[in-house]
């Protein structure tokens, strides 16, 4: 049987969600912890791999197993006390088909990258501090420019191990937070991401509302298909995972 989870995880002390030698993730982590409560080894494939650092508020996995899980309260209960409880929540569980898939079968992910313009000492490391001349409407004009664009090599990792380059963003804006008109937060979504894909798009978008860069060098940036060429990869901690959407879900 197949089951997808739903949870959320602080990046900060892992090295991504993926598993891989001679680091922690946090996908070996929840993998540990299922197969101590199902007695069985346990291959969990979540809706995307977030680089080391980033943070999930939310993140769909799926795990298959063939002990039945009639309970899901006291599981979830038994799995939030013994992962991380400090770093990783699970707050959700239920069967889907055999065929499901929490990567192939997500329509589109949305992150969050967040700043702040105002000094505190509350912030930091799940936000940055930019400078307050920061011009986020004409970041916001930048920002209308990715729905154009198709190749997103310019703000992609190099010697990635991905095949395409080609992301469909359906969204990308500058939001004011919430009640303080000292935080922002830039969102985007994407039918997917490639590695370190919004931090550079956002640390490039920085340097337009800095001043440092027109409109018209990002368009340069992105035809020249060169990630030499865009801004700096921001830090990671300020990214969030935020939500994933299933036509099912």
């Amino acid at each position: 049987m197949r089951y997808f989870l739903h949870l959320a995880y602080n990046g900060l002390n892992y090295h991504g969600w993926q598993r891989q030698p001679g680091a922690i993730s946090v996908q070996e982590k929840i993998e540990d912890g299922l197969a101590l409560l199902l007695r069985h080894p346990v291959s969990l494939v979540g809706a995307g791999r977030t680089d080391a650092g980033v943070n999930a508020a939310m993140m769909i996995a799926h795990f298959d197993t063939a002990v039945p899980i009639p309970d899901k309260n006291r599981f979830l209960a038994s799995l939030n006390g013994i992962v991380d409880p400090f770093n990783i929540a699970f707050y959700d569980l239920f069967p889907v088909s055999d065929n499901a898939h929490a990567r192939f079968d997500a329509v589109d992910r949305t992150y969050r990258y967040y700043v702040h313009i105002r000094r505190s000492p509350f912030l930091y490391p799940y936000s940055l501090q930019v400078p307050p001349t920061v011009d986020f409407d004409l970041m916001n004009e930048a920002a209308k420019i990715l729905l154009e664009v198709d190749d997103f090599t310019s703000f992609a990792k190099l010697h990635s191990d991905v095949k395409t380059n080609i992301c469909h963003v359906t969204s990308a804006r500058w939001e004011p937070y919430p009640a303080d008109p000292s935080r922002y937060y830039f969102e985007i979504t994407a039918n997917r991401f490639l590695r370190n894909m919004v931090r550079a798009v956002t640390g490039t978008l920085l340097e337009i509302g800095r001043g440092k860069m027109t409109l018209d060098r990002f368009r340069q940036v992105i035809d020249q298909k060169n990630r030499s060429a865009a801004g700096t990869s921001l830090p990671p901690s300020p990214l969030f995972l935020h939500h994933i959407t299933y036509n099912y879900i």
